[in-house]
């Protein structure tokens, strides 16, 4: 089983986001905290990899002192077995198998969501990266690839590959991020497999989490986008199991845009690190009706520096942050 806090919060996980999740991100919605475990975003294992120069961009120690799992995606087992080999070396405390990716690029490869097209070789990797290595594996993956069909077949093949527990998206290839994620295949897979289960998909709020737990007994939640436009999420969750009052501080989001401006490093070009900004700022202005508003003007702004954008948007983003982020008081779940 995933461990509890000792308030009977469940484990929480940052969700790997292809893109927007970066070192950049990872480190600075750490520097906020709240979560348990954090997934890296994937690495690709082609045909012809080179793996030790692959797993050079792993830092195990990137998030410490939280740790940051290595999830890889691929289709040829012994690459996926040797990946999984050096990532361990290099002080991954866990593997995860992606099944889920939807891009096109990827499952042109047959990779990612396309193993959910043959629950056999779903196996067969998933088995590859198990017998590898004797730290904890674990598969992420969707509902399936242009339909459920093949749902309960592909749940039954990551579980008999020896993974530890499966992290459930429950949209198809096809789905992509589309409609709304089914959690009855959460709860579905919950009551099927021996092994744990992961929710992931539209936990945007707090009530959206306790919605899920309920409705799907899953033993833990994996969290992306509702990061994004809240970074105070995670926090907001144990606060609610520990019956406390959680608020957050606009100084806590000044501090959380700057780390995230700084992490780039002063080499990385301005223009790079505002649209990156813009990009970050496009999910937390998703954070309330107020603030979207004045999302576009944002996007569409020009700016010469980070520090000029980040001087127009702190005062918007101050005065609606109770609002947006929210204030989690002590109720029963």
């Amino acid at each position: 089983m995933l461990p509890k806090d000792p308030h009977g919060c469940p484990y929480l996980q940052l969700a790997p986001m292809e893109g927007v999740g970066d070192a950049s991100f990872r480190k600075a919605i750490a520097s906020v905290g709240g979560f348990d475990e954090a997934v890296r975003d994937f690495l690709r294992v082609p045909i012809n990899a080179h793996v030790k120069s692959l797993c050079r961009v792993y830092l195990a120690n990137e998030l410490v002192p939280i740790p940051l799992a290595a999830q890889i995606m691929g289709s040829d087992t012994d690459l996926m077995a040797a990946m999984a080999q050096e990532l361990m070396l290099r002080g991954a405390p866990r593997i995860d198998v992606n099944c889920g990716c939807p891009s096109n690029t990827v499952t042109g490869k047959g990779a990612g969501s396309s193993l959910l097209k043959s629950p056999n070789t779903l196996h067969q990797v998933a088995k590859a990266v198990v017998q590898s290595v004797p730290i904890p594996v674990t598969v992420k993956m969707r509902s399936g690839y242009e339909d459920i069909s093949l749902f309960k077949e592909n749940l039954l093949a990551a579980e008999e590959s020896g993974a530890c527990y499966i992290t459930l998206h429950p949209r198809t290839k096809v789905d992509g991020y589309g409609p709304p994620a089914r959690w009855d295949l959460i709860a579905e897979a919950k009551s099927l497999l021996k092994i744990p289960v992961v929710g992931n998909g539209d936990i945007l709020t707090v009530e959206d989490a306790l919605t899920m737990l309920r409705t799907t007994k899953c033993d833990g939640l994996m969290i992306g986008r509702g990061s994004l436009i809240n970074p105070f999420l995670f926090h907001q969750i144990r606060a609610h199991f520990a019956k406390k009052e959680y608020i957050p501080q606009k100084e806590d989001l000044a501090l959380y845009l700057e780390r995230y401006l700084t992490v780039m490093g002063p080499d990385a070009p301005e223009k790079l690190k505002i649209n990156k900004l813009k990009q970050l700022l496009g999910f937390l202005f998703k954070s309330s009706q107020e603030l979207m508003q004045h999302r576009q003007a944002i996007l569409t702004s020009s700016h010469q520096d980070p520090a000029s954008l980040l001087k127009e948007v702190m005062p918007l983003i101050r005065q609606q942050l109770p609002q947006a982020c929210g204030n989690t008081s002590p109720s029963e779940t």
